[in-house]
């Protein structure tokens, strides 16, 4: 009896003991951190789901506008030109325009519309007057220029009044913006379209035709960047607000310059997805040198380098890197690696590609190309004339007499107009202005978590498999 008494007693400790070790493996298994989890070792954040009513906008595309009316929101660094573009392409037309400051909206109705023989646009003033430009019923197209922290609150007010959006990069700055766009763009059945102008890069499209026509083979890992020193621009911004966002904000803040063109190319949330991100931060050395003579401040949370990895459903990597403090050459990176060529944007514009990839009679007789090395200048020069983009090709030369970094602005803008004039899909959607913006948190999370891996939002819930590469609508 004392037996059986003695081996019950063991037998509860054991139990206890059990159930003690495996509620504390649970906990440890998942662990919560405001608006994320900690689950076996991967930070994973909250995905709302779709609500009742509220439906995809893959491929989204609606009734053509034959002339689309456009209200300008923010004429500041990046606004009057943006009007400016616009006033060279047919069937547009500018209907309003919005400043915090009057006199920012007079130079635009002076020195762009007056100047061209143009009417001017109705004009609104203020912090809030960007909301009675929304509110208005015959513009077709609100167009955001303003800081970034303003973007997603304008984008939502627009589109809830039966507006399409074009948004500044980054479209967002948090996870929760970023599901706010998704959700409303759904909800409105509106377009929102962050204006990426890098994927318009004469250089980026090019690779990007080269990589779709197989020319590259399999590609299989991707690098993109923002490295752009803003020491002589920091006084620039209104109110400070760029410098003052850098102050508070850890991670990769603005990494869509870089990632956009990877994204197409790899044809994400088009036949794969990005999956999983780890990103390590640099301490602040020169951007806190920066704030404490601008600001007074002494800490400044965004490292002087970021850099990030991130891998997709199929297993490819991307590689992404921010750096706006330091004293270096301005660079995209922009690579494109494959199984049978790649393609190098920055410090030199380059192609390593396969003799055999190339049609007969591409190359001289008795050239051979080294697969060790770019290929020669004349040969490089002779791809991207004959393999530019059909989109580039044909509005070439019009962009390069617009101008807008190179052209790239205008061919953006263009597009743009041409899609919705037409009732097409955009060549970007709401979708890649999230899936684009969303390193910013994320990776903060990362790297405040030692590098740890974080799960990618699919904000296409589940639909990122359904589309098959990425084309531009034509």
């Amino acid at each position: 009896m004392k037996n059986k008494f003695l081996h019950l007693i063991v037998g509860l400790v054991l139990l206890t003991l059990a159930t003690s070790c495996n509620q504390q493996s649970s906990s440890q298994e998942q662990v919560r951190v405001g608006n994320y989890s900690i689950v076996h070792n991967t930070i994973v954040f909250d995905e709302p789901q779709r609500i009742e009513g509220q439906k995809s906008v893959l491929q989204f595309a609606v009734d053509p506008i034959e002339n689309v009316r456009i209200g300008f929101i923010g004429l500041g660094m990046r606004g009057p030109d943006a009007v400016d573009r616009m006033t060279y392409i047919d069937g547009v037309t500018v209907v309003a325009l919005c400043d915090i400051e009057p006199d920012r909206v007079e130079k635009v109705q002076t020195d762009i519309l007056e100047a061209k023989g143009l009417p001017r646009a109705a004009a609104y003033t203020g912090r809030e007057a960007w909301r009675e430009l929304c509110e208005r019923d015959d513009i077709d197209l609100v167009y955001i220029c303003t800081n970034w922290q303003t973007h997603v609150e304008m984008a939502v007010y627009a589109m809830q009044h039966g507006k399409h959006v074009a948004v500044e990069v980054p479209a967002a700055t948090s996870i929760e913006e970023c599901w706010q766009l998704v959700d409303v763009a759904e909800q409105t059945q509106r377009h929102c379209m962050m204006l990426e102008n890098c994927c318009y890069d004469f250089f980026e499209l090019t690779a990007l035709n080269l990589a779709q026509q197989g020319i590259l083979g399999e590609l299989i890992h991707g690098e993109g960047a923002y490295i752009h020193n803003l020491e002589p621009y920091w006084h620039d911004y209104y109110e400070n607000w760029r410098l003052e966002f850098n102050q508070s904000h850890v991670g990769d803040v603005y990494p869509t310059h870089g990632l956009g063109p990877l994204c197409q190319a790899f044809n994400i949330h088009r036949g794969d997805r990005m999956k999983t991100l780890v990103a390590m931060g640099t301490p602040s050395y020169n951007g806190k040198k920066i704030a404490k003579e601008m600001m007074g401040v002494d800490d400044f949370a965004n490292g002087d380098m970021t850099t990030t990895m991130i891998q997709t459903e199929k297993g490819k990597t991307l590689l992404i890197e921010h750096d706006v403090y330091t004293y270096r050459p301005y660079n995209r990176l922009f690579q494109l690696t494959g199984t049978e060529g790649f393609a190098n944007k920055y410090p030199v514009e380059g192609f390593t590609i396969l003799e055999d990839k190339l049609p007969e009679g591409f190359l001289d007789a008795d050239q051979h190309l080294n697969p060790h090395a770019f290929v020669p200048t004349a040969v490089r020069d002779k791809i991207l004339a004959e393999y530019l983009h059909p989109i580039a090709k044909e509005i070439e030369a019009k962009a390069k007499e617009v101008g807008g970094h190179g052209g790239m602005d205008f061919i953006m803008d263009y597009r743009l107009i041409y899609c919705l004039q037409h009732g097409l899909p955009l060549d970007q959607d709401v979708y890649d202005a999230a899936e684009w913006s969303c390193l910013g948190e994320l990776t903060a999370a990362s790297i405040a978590n030692g590098g740890m891996p974080v799960a990618m939002p699919d904000f296409t819930r589940g639909d990122w498999n359904k589309v098959q590469g990425y084309k531009h609508a034509q």
